[in-house]
This record gives C-alpha cells, structure tokens and sequence, in this order.
C-alpha cells in the first residue's frame, strides 16, 4: 500500500531555512576526492540517498573514508589506483546519475571488469552518447541488456585523444569525460555536437576540478582542451555550499505565501547555475535580496513569465508551481532532457497540474501553465521522483491542500525536506 502524504492548507510562510549540501557538488567532491593524493575532508556533505550510493561504490573498490557529524563530515583518503579493480565487481547505483555516469568514465580508464547497473529507471536513462565518446578514447565498454542504456559492462582502455561528444540530453556526459580526461594517456579536446545543455553544471564541475589543481580550458562550451598525465591534489579542507536547487522550494514559498523566507548556505558567491532561480523569481514579481551566504525571498504580486530555462531545469519545475499562484500564462522552453530525468518530468508535470485544475499544454520542450479558476485537492503522483514530491508540496499554499503519494522519494536528495518545510508553513 503506498503512503500518502496529505498537507492542509498553509495560510503564512516565513522562517529560516539552512539547505543541505548540493546534491551536484557532493557526488562531484566524493569521486575527487577519491581520485585526489592526499586526504580530503569535505563539510557539509549532503547525506541522502544519491550520495550514498556513491560512497557504496567507493567502499567497495577499498577507497577509505570516515564519516562523522550525522554524515555530514567526510574525511577521505585518495588513491587512484584503487580504481583499478583486480577482480571483476558489480556496482548497484540505484537512480543516481552523478554516480553511474563519472563512475563509468573513471573506470574506463584502467584495466578492469566493473559491471555498471541501477533501478528500473536508471536502466530506462540513455547513456549512449557518453559511452560512444568514451569509445572514442579506446574505452570497451559492453551493453548487457539493452544497447544505449545500463546495465552497462567496462573493462577499461580510454586513452584519450579527439572526441565528438553529442551535449544534447545531459551535461552529465560531459562532466564525466572532463573528470577522467587529465589522467588519460593522452591530451583530449572534446567537440560538442549540437547544443550543451544545462551548462551552470559544466561550470560546477569546471570550478571543482580547479579546487583539485586542474584548469580547464574552453572555446565558449563548444570546444573543451585538456592536457593528460595529470594528477588531482587534496585542497585539503573544502564546505560544500548548499543545494539551490532545494533552494527553490522555500523561496518560492514565501514569493507566494510570505512572509520572507531567508535561506541559508547559498548566495552571491555560489557555483550553482539553480540559484538564478531567484532571478527568474525576481522577475516574475517576488522581492530578493541577496548576501555572499544567503538569499531572502518576500512575497509580492507575482505576474506570469515566458523563458527558455534549459540552464536550470530541475529548478524550472519549481517555476511551474510558481506560475498558479501568477497572473497571466507562463511558459516554460527547451526542457526536453526533462524527458529523461528520474521520469519523463515533462509529462508527469501536465499530468498532476491538470488533476488541481491547472490548463496545461504540454509540448516536446516546453511547457504552457495557465493558473486554474480554483483549485482541486488532488492526489500526486510522484513516480519515484524526488522534485515532483517536493514541488508539489507547494500545492499546501492553495486553499485546498495536496495529498503527496510516496513522500519518501525525497531521500534520493533530501530525506528531511518535508520536516524543514513544516518549520516555515505558519496557520
């Protein structure tokens, strides 16, 4: 029988709120760190299910690493040799994209026998194009179920060299090849093919390998250079920024309901393209004020907006809550890779808004969001998926409330969401 969630109606939000560690820098620092000589401590490391899987991973192929502060704390010794697994492994990554993805470019680049596989949607998430760049480098790399997805097979041999990598589905292909890419044998520049998405993430991974010594060089994302027979180092103590992602929820929140809500461990000086989200907030009416570690959301007349948002896609799901509390129709561009998230979020999306009585049009990269003459309490599907859960909770700042279906799912980035947003709702 699957749990549900019901939230009665809020009827003020204001507060503070101290986000996690991002999910993005988290999984990126962990495989680092690991790769790094020297030990790492990493702070306010985000403890949720993503991670984990992860840190399973390295656990198993003997990289060390001691946890402390509830899991918030991680000292970790790095040794790239252990990435070379004498023995034939398999690793279960469950719906974890910033693990499978790097995971199979690292081991790629070594001898080894590493069986790569997830959940039912993992398996469902295309990996073909990382796989034909890694190819490309001199990587073997087998399909064990169905061609271009996992479960996928490794047994090493990137080298490196020229590589066409087609950008056009998830960045994370592309944070992939530029971690491995300075401990190649050879120099390689990556030529994306089409139009990159998500590109504030190449930018995450960009200013983390920096951390760990390495520059990166572009030509404007098209064209990514990078010299082999590197070594990433220590930076020795590093705090992991909150997520803005998560962010969203709580100032979109208070845009809505405030109150003001200030958020804690984000600001002006944070890598994160989602933090623009206040930006867009900003635009479509919401009061913002900004110091280098927080942001503050007040409420205000909000007013609809038309936006290509494909350099923030998870936090363009919170907009699209947004736009029923606005005035007008938003518009919400070039989301397609929301087809291939942790479920085809462009679809699931027109389903549940038209259960509250939202007019939705649903195209194959947008979105068209017409606030409903009155809201319906309706039951949410969440289809697994983390965002839809915690986006939908918004739907308590109606004036009929919202019954969640599986809340859990949070735990894939954030297990204590639902608590911390209670702490803000106000009756």
């Amino acid at each position: 029988m699957q749990k549900i969630l019901r939230l009665n109606p809020v009827s003020y939000i204001n507060g503070v709120i101290h986000v996690p560690g991002s999910k993005s820098i988290s999984n990126r620092a962990l495989l680092l760190s690991a790769l790094a000589s020297g030990t790492t401590i990493l702070n306010n490391l985000l403890d949720s299910e993503d991670t984990r899987h992860m840190l399973s991973a390295l656990k198993k192929i003997g990289i060390c690493y001691s946890l402390s502060n509830q899991n918030k704390t991680c000292h970790i010794e790095g040794n790239s040799t252990k990435f070379q697994v004498s023995n034939p492994i398999s690793l279960f990554l469950g719906n974890a994209g910033t693990a499978i993805r790097p995971l199979l470019s690292v081991f790629s680049l070594y001898t080894n026998n590493v069986l790569l596989t997830g959940n039912n949607r993992m398996n469902a998430r295309p990996i073909k194009h990382l796989v034909q760049a890694l190819q490309q480098g001199g990587a073997i790399i087998e399909y064990k179920n169905h061609p271009g997805y996992p479960p996928i097979l490794t047994t090493g041999g990137f080298k490196g060299g020229l590589i066409t990598l087609n950008g056009s589905i998830s960045s994370q292909f592309l944070t992939s090849l530029l971690i491995i890419a300075p401990l190649a044998l050879k120099d390689t520049t990556i030529l994306i093919k089409g139009d990159l998405v998500s590109k504030p993430y190449i930018d995450i991974t960009i200013n983390l390998i920096k951390l760990f010594g390495i520059n990166i060089k572009h030509q404007d994302y098209s064209v990514f250079y990078i010299s082999g027979n590197q070594e990433y180092k220590t930076p020795g103590d590093y705090t992991i920024e909150g997520d803005a992602s998560s962010a969203s929820y709580f100032l979109a929140a208070s845009a809505i309901k405030g109150g003001s809500v200030k958020v804690l461990g984000i600001g002006k000086k944070s890598i994160q393209g989602d933090i623009k989200f206040a930006d867009i907030l900003e635009k479509m009416g919401a009061i913002i004020s900004w110091s280098d570690s927080f942001i503050i959301s007040t409420r205000n007349k909000l007013t609809a907006i038309d936006l290509d948002m494909n350099h923030i896609p998870d936090a363009a799901m919170t907009i699209a809550i947004v736009a029923l509390f606005s005035n007008g129709t938003t518009i919400i561009r070039n989301i397609y890779n929301w087809r291939v998230k942790e479920t085809d979020r462009l679809s699931a999306m027109t389903r549940e808004l038209k259960k509250i009585g939202a007019i939705v049009k649903e195209g194959k990269d947008f979105l068209s969001i017409t606030p409903p003459n009155q809201f319906k309490l309706a039951k949410i599907n969440t289809y697994d998926d983390h965002r839809m859960a915690m986006c939908f909770s918004l739907l308590c700042l109606s004036n009929v409330g919202v019954k969640i279906v599986n809340p859990n799912c949070v735990v894939k980035t954030y297990p204590t969401y639902f608590e911390d947003f209670s702490t803000i709702c106000k009756n």
